[in-house]
């Protein structure tokens, strides 16, 4: 009844940790036979006897018996007379086994087997959760905020089990506070020494990807299918949606009466701008839908090289392009091409900008041109305001340049 009563001391660790009792006892086992080997060199001559119904176990230590004053490990051996005061009738040479009360091994062998228990039921605890989240990655979550630091922060689920939201997987502009509810997808999970760390993440495209799997029916319930998702967080985003149902417009579906459906995921991304794009095997027509709200002239494909050149009038090229050419960039990672944009005009009447390299600096020209003005019309095409707020360059050196191209064509 001993070792009964000590392991029922153990009791709060089932409850506390949710361990059913059969997975407690084989914790206590081994933990046990850890400290045996701490203390003895090795458990293999102790039998353990494991009864999760009554929550018992039952240690025996099995010994040869060798002649008075022979002993060299007493652990492993006994002598005859010890011997015969278990059993009258041993002899040299026979195994004995003995049973082992957990308070004969002393009090700190007590408190070194509880320590160690201690830690086989954490690294149980951990091994559990590890699986758990393995399998919900790429899943969305929902916790609540228990602390809000510089570089991170913390959520609990329901559980209790604590979720790390990182600054880099943060939206930019998001305000957070403690105790609010925070939503979020499981972004990686991994073991650091024994402890599993959940990463969440709200920038990655999985993420988006996960909110119209749960705020639109048709996509939940697979009759329109999310190809592909790009985003730069906070910012703009864009989504590729396919319908296997013909009578079904994927875009609509997702988009909803007035932007209905789609308020609730934009609203949960700080009003990130998300463009819905109906997917097609048809590269040319899946970069000009990429590309909207451009209207697009025509298209020169390089597939063996994944680039594209894109022809537009000049009114759309800056719509191609988008504020800080965010909508090229997320056109070329949503089709996978490296699309370069161009001027539909008569070359006779346009003169490219490289050609006034004399009279404009490097940089200035590359400036412009980041914002797809290649040539002199596409410059003079944009108002001063427009020039200076789209570039880094001051109103003075914009007036320059615009003079120097329009003596172009009073000539």
């Amino acid at each position: 009844m001993e070792n009964q009563a000590i392991i029922e001391s153990f009791s709060d660790f089932k409850d506390e940790k949710n361990i059913d009792r059969v997975t407690l006892m084989a914790i206590i086992e081994e933990a046990f036979r850890n400290q045996l080997t701490k203390k003895y060199g090795t458990d293999e001559n102790f039998d353990i006897i494991v009864n999760p119904d009554k929550g018992d176990l039952e240690i025996w230590r099995n010994r040869m018996i060798v002649a008075d004053g022979e002993v060299e490990d007493e652990n492993m051996e006994i002598e005859l007379t010890d011997a015969l005061k278990i059993e009258p009738d041993f002899e040299v040479g026979e195994e004995v086994s003995e049973e082992v009360k957990l308070l004969d091994l002393g009090r700190r062998f007590v408190l070194a087997f509880r320590q160690n228990l201690v830690q086989k039921i954490q690294e149980h605890d951990n091994g559990i959760i590890y699986k758990k989240y393995q399998d919900l990655e790429g899943e969305i979550l929902t916790g609540e905020i228990h602390h809000v630091r510089p570089r991170a922060v913390i959520i609990y689920d329901d559980d209790q089990n604590e979720l790390v939201l990182p600054k880099d997987q943060q939206i930019p502009g998001d305000f957070y506070r403690k105790g609010d509810t925070l939503r979020a997808v499981v972004h990686s999970v991994d073991l650091r020494g024994n402890k599993p760390v959940i990463t969440l993440s709200r920038t990655s495209p999985k993420f988006l990807a996960k909110l119209f799997e749960q705020e639109i029916p048709e996509v939940f319930d697979g009759l329109i299918v999310v190809k592909n998702v790009v985003r730069e967080p906070g910012e703009k985003a864009k989504v590729a949606v396919e319908s296997y149902d013909d009578r079904i417009d994927p875009v609509g579906a997702c988009v909803g009466m007035k932007g209905s459906r789609i308020h609730s995921i934009v609203r949960e991304l700080g009003n990130e701008n998300i463009d819905v794009i109906n997917y097609t095997n048809n590269t040319q027509l899946y970069i000009q839908r990429a590309l909207s709200p451009a209207k697009i002239t025509s298209i020169n494909l390089d597939e063996a090289n994944g680039r594209a050149e894109v022809f537009l009038k000049p009114d759309q090229v800056s719509l191609a392009i988008g504020k800080r050419g965010l909508n090229i960039k997320l056109a070329g990672q949503l089709t996978g091409y490296e699309i370069d944009v161009y001027r539909d005009v008569d070359e006779e009447e346009d003169v490219e900008l490289t050609e006034f390299s004399d009279e404009i600096e490097g940089w200035i020209i590359k400036e412009l041109k980041s914002i797809g003005c290649d040539t002199a019309k596409s410059v003079l095409d944009l108002s001063i305001e427009e020039l200076a707020s789209r570039t880094d360059l001051e109103v003075e050196t914009i007036e320059e340049v615009r003079s120097i191209l329009r003596s172009e064509f009073e000539e």
